[in-house]
């Protein structure tokens, strides 16, 4: 299963970490620090200012999409996945 996270990328719903809103990201220290070590892998797929931050294994990626936006998108893929 795929979820759109913006700019016409899908990425796999298991490949998620965590999904992270614009505020708890810098709110947190050590979410701060993560995105400052990792900042080779980080790709920004908004034109605007970005609304959550999506860890996976590989990337991390900051969306123009907002984090409940994505959980609903998680939530209803799951549903039909039965």
């Amino acid at each position: 299963m795929y979820i759109h996270i913006g700019e016409d990328l899908n990425i796999r719903a298991k490949d998620i970490i965590s999904i992270l809103d614009k505020e708890s990201a810098h709110q947190s220290s050590l979410v701060e620090e993560f995105l400052e070590h990792h900042q080779e892998k980080v790709i920004n797929l908004s034109k605007n200012p970005y609304k959550s931050v999506i860890i996976t294994h590989e990337k991390v990626y900051l969306s123009p999409i907002a984090s409940g936006t994505l959980k609903k998108r998680s939530n209803q893929m799951s549903i039909h996945e039965f």
